[in-house]
């Protein structure tokens, strides 16, 4: 199927664009897209495990002066600029080499599934958990993540019923607070988070305020109505509700699942094991929507239920009943790395049925050879 993006973002068009236009001119041709798209990937996942280094349990920053050297802060501006600005060019550099493949398309947006909940994770270093004076508690933080991958999700389930990818205007904005907020926490330190800086509200407030304010009324509300329109001109993919509403339901119940297990762990998982709980519930996600993605590309049916939630529901179960007991940390770091395996697994897998089926190598530009 064809691909279709549209971006009305007043801060895209206006500020964005023109720089990225600039960028993409240095960028040498014989480089491949999907390469831009991993190369901003990793720069992601080498600043969380930086971040992660110096502050394990989100509490460095609640200190003062903070216990995370100001180089840090610096560097992880400089690397999300980057990861934004790659992620902004790779589908122009695509166009600009004759390069645009299905594979890209899954490439970008199953990293991008994932970079989501990175991103966020690294932005709660720099608020930090709530230590009675300042900070956010972990609770908040689990609702915040949940926010934003709702966002995440309902861009694509309204691709998976239009066919066409609405970009979301939260995600620029996100992009430049998040550069922002860690220039100023490199530049000022952390003191800047733990002030009230208006009417007694702290920053992070506000940001949290912003982003469910954007989410529930800007996000959602254009979604449904994209596919309301879609409805009225006739264009939608699935004739039925049913089919239409098909995608939602193994991330619903994810989120019902891994909520479950936050208010009824018996050890306080989540505040026990903050860091290791949050990550699980990105890759987890990450997992469940490439599923969808893949589906609204092929315009195959998605799956009622994702394979994932039975063992998630079984850890639950055991947790919740009391089952774990003190080993509920334990199994969480276990079943952890299993779901972060079987995700990479399954990324590596469909890379190479995609490569070899389109007959074009992941990271190269040159042709395959037909045997």
């Amino acid at each position: 199927s064809q691909y279709s993006a549209v971006d009305t973002n007043p801060l895209s068009v206006y500020v964005m664009q023109p720089i990225w236009n600039k960028i993409i001119k240095i960028v040498p041709l014989w480089i491949a897209p999907n390469l831009l798209t991993f190369s901003g990937f990793v720069m992601i996942l080498v600043n969380y495990f930086l971040i992660s280094f110096y502050d394990w349990d989100y509490t460095a920053s609640g200190t003062s002066p903070g216990l995370v050297p100001t180089w840090v802060w610096l560097f992880s501006a400089f690397t999300t600029f980057c990861a934004y600005a790659l992620d902004s060019i790779d589908g122009k550099h695509a166009r600009r080499t004759q390069s645009s493949t299905p594979l890209g398309e899954l490439f970008d947006h199953g990293l991008d599934s994932w970079a989501t909940s990175i991103f966020v994770l690294s932005f709660f270093s720099v608020c930090s958990r709530d230590n009675g004076k300042t900070g956010v508690s972990v609770y908040t933080m689990y609702i915040y993540l949940s926010i934003v991958l709702f966002n995440f999700m309902c861009s694509h389930w309204e691709k998976y019923n239009t066919g066409v990818l609405f970009l979301p205007w939260g995600y620029d904005i996100s992009q430049v607070i998040l550069i922002t907020a860690y220039l100023l926490t490199g530049t000022v330190g952390v003191e800047i988070w733990q002030k009230p800086f208006l009417f007694g509200y702290y920053i992070t407030d506000a940001l949290v305020i912003l982003l469910v304010g954007f989410s529930l009324f800007l996000s959602f509300p254009q979604t449904l109505y994209n596919i309301h329109r879609a409805h009225l001109k006739k264009t939608l993919k699935n004739d039925s509700l049913y089919e239409g509403l098909l995608p939602l339901v193994s991330p619903l119940l994810l989120f019902i699942l891994l909520t479950v297990w936050v208010v009824l762990s018996p050890g306080n998982i989540l505040s026990k094991q903050p860091r290791l709980f949050l990550w699980m519930v990105g890759v987890t996600f990450s997992n469940v929507i490439c599923k969808v993605i893949v589906c609204q590309m092929s315009s195959t049916r998605p799956e009622l239920f994702h394979w994932i939630l039975f063992p998630l529901a079984l850890v639950v179960y055991a947790a919740i009943s009391g089952l774990l007991g003190w080993t509920e940390e334990a199994v969480l770091a276990v079943f952890t790395a299993l779901v972060t395996a079987t995700h990479l697994h399954y990324g590596v897998c469909v890379g190479r049925q995609l490569s070899e089926h389109l007959n074009i190598y992941i990271f190269s530009l040159k042709k395959r050879v037909q045997e």
